[in-house]
């Protein structure tokens, strides 16, 4: 009775674990992300090395799944929107730099 009782435990974090890496990925809080991430192995281990899962269970495997699929890409979509922002600054870094030299360069100006 205690096992079960610690399988369902161990079920509900996965649950939960699964609802924050959602919830952290829609605020594109990466590194919250990760950590609920890394934190769903060790679960999913404890859990698998207590036999088959059942339909229940396989249920809510799949939904943390898709959750997780869900959560990847929305990372990888502000991985490559960042990735486009910085190529974007690289490009124009000369005419940036440029700018600023004229702009400290003329008289008068007030830079505060």
């Amino acid at each position: 009775m205690a096992d079960a009782t610690g399988r369902q435990a161990r079920l509900a974090q996965v649950a939960r674990l699964g609802e924050a890496m959602q919830a952290a990925a829609a605020r594109d809080d990466w590194n919250g992300m990760g950590e609920h991430t890394r934190a769903l192995s060790p679960l999913l281990r404890a859990l698998a090395a207590h036999g088959p899962w059942n339909a229940a269970e396989r249920v809510l495997l799949e939904r943390v799944h898709a959750q997780h699929d869900a959560a990847t890409l929305r990372a990888a979509a502000a991985a490559r929107s960042l990735e486009l922002r910085l190529e974007e600054m690289r490009t124009n870094k000369d005419g940036w730099i440029a700018y600023a030299l004229h702009n400290d360069a003329e008289p008068g100006v007030n830079h505060e």
